[in-house]
């Protein structure tokens, strides 16, 4: 009897490991809620989800639907979600006990791409289904018209709204979405420059929607902005943090993306300051680069000096110098390129001016102020045919500079809008190291 027992006691102990054991049972990951973003070129659908998964997508046509079906894990109440943009309906079902099938119905068909993202801030594991309705994008940005057709093109400001779509960004205390506080600045400020003689603006985000940080430059380039303003909120843990700030480029973001385009030139032509570089070697293509991007850098500096100039007249300024950032959208190497920090969300004052229509008008005047600033002293190039010289011109006198805590030779050069090798030239440095105190005469004329 008592052997029976420990049989049966045995039997039940290899029952239950197995049953532990079961993907079904240990490795089930519950549907928790789904989300439908759409855009002007795509709409995106997020599933979120209680832990991370492998899954498999296909499409179908005769109606058009995206199928995705995910291995270990249950629908658990969510039935699926109403559709919007291209999108009709989101399903959901098992299509076994332990296999969760997603479908979403489309009014046509579409080109569909899926990824995972694993859980930051408020959100959790995500399965991310991007559907692009927009038309292809086969091969690089179209080259511009000629120089000596652009004697009449207007100064283009490419204004990017921040974050968007299932991306809020910060928040503030209030509920306050960084997303829509940057759209409503970005929206002003598009309407102001477009008031403007001889500009016009290119808002490259308008509406709830997000925009993929490389696709928002390749936007700016395919539109031959001149300047390009990103819009933000800033956010910290200590809610007395507050100002407002301007970022550019940092030299390590600026070397990395350096890198970045000399690997890809072999996979697809660039457009670097109208200048093609599938036919150059890489000797040469490095010099157009590092040109092109330095250029960039110095004239972001100027306009960067000027917007937060022009800011601190209506906000209190968290820096009081232009900062730098390895920043995403600050990237492309042929377009002078801002980031602004309006003011911190985070802090509960400045969260409730910057949804005050009246401030968010303020800023955006104010930003104006400085852009236009920048382009006073500087016109985007039309043609060499069109600088004339009728005698000979005599070289401005050089400036000196006393190098202050935490300045460096790159930054000295950007500020003053020349170059390191002509630094250096003008110094007779034989490195970059620099010191409190050293007086550097700056070059005229770059």
């Amino acid at each position: 009897m008592q052997r029976c027992l420990r049989l049966n006691t045995l039997q039940l102990v290899f029952v239950l490991l197995a049953s532990l054991a079961s993907p079904a049972v240990s490795a089930s990951v519950v549907l928790k809620d789904v989300r439908v973003w759409p855009g002007p070129d795509s709409t995106r659908v997020v599933f979120d989800l209680s832990g991370d998964i492998d899954h498999k997508l296909f499409t179908l046509d005769d109606p058009a639907r995206v199928v995705i079906d995910v291995p270990n894990a249950t629908r658990g109440t969510v039935a699926g979600a109403d559709g919007r943009g291209i999108v009709q309906r989101v399903r959901t079902g098992q299509r076994t006990p332990d296999t969760l099938r997603l479908v979403v119905d489309l009014e046509s068909s579409v080109r569909a791409k899926s990824f995972t993202l694993p859980p930051s801030g408020r959100y959790g594991h995500r399965l991310v289904v991007d559907l692009d309705t927009g038309p292809a994008k086969i091969g690089p940005v179209a080259a511009p018209q000629p120089a000596v057709e652009l004697q009449d093109k207007p100064i283009i400001i490419a204004i990017d709204a921040g974050h968007g779509g299932e991306d809020p960004g910060a928040r503030g205390a209030r509920g306050t979405k960084e997303k829509d506080v940057a759209l409503a600045v970005s929206r002003k400020l598009a309407r102001l420059v477009d008031a403007q003689p001889g500009m016009r603006a290119v808002l490259i985000r308008d509406g709830d929607y997000y925009i993929d940080l490389r696709e928002r430059t390749r936007r700016a380039r395919a539109a031959q902005a001149d300047l390009f303003v990103s819009i933000h909120a800033d956010a910290f843990t200590d809610r007395r943090a507050r100002g407002s700030s301007v970022y550019v480029l940092s030299q390590r973001g600026a070397s990395s993306e350096h890198a970045r385009t000399l690997a890809r030139r072999e996979n697809e032509s660039d457009l670097i300051g109208g200048v093609r570089l599938d036919d150059k070697d890489d000797v040469l293509a490095s010099v157009l680069i590092d040109i092109s991007q330095t250029a960039a850098l110095e004239a972001s500096f100027d306009a960067a000096e000027r917007m937060l100039s022009n800011m601190g007249a209506i906000n209190r300024l968290h820096k009081e110098t232009v900062q730098q950032a390895n920043f995403m959208v600050l990237k492309a190497p042929d377009i002078p390129s801002v980031l602004v920090e309006t003011a911190f969300i985070s802090n509960p004052d400045e969260e409730r001016r910057l949804t005050d229509p009246n401030f968010q008008e303020r800023l955006a005047r104010n930003l104006l102020a400085g852009i236009q600033g920048y382009f006073s002293d500087y016109r985007p190039r039309t043609t060499l045919a069109s600088a004339r010289v009728d005698g000979p011109v005599e070289p401005a006198p050089a400036e000196a500079y006393t190098v202050r805590r935490g300045d460096t030779l790159s930054e000295i050069a950007a500020r003053f809008r020349t170059s390191m090798s002509a630094l250096r030239l003008a110094n007779d440095l034989a490195s970059d190291t620099i010191r409190i105190g050293d007086v550097l005469t700056i070059p005229s004329g770059g």
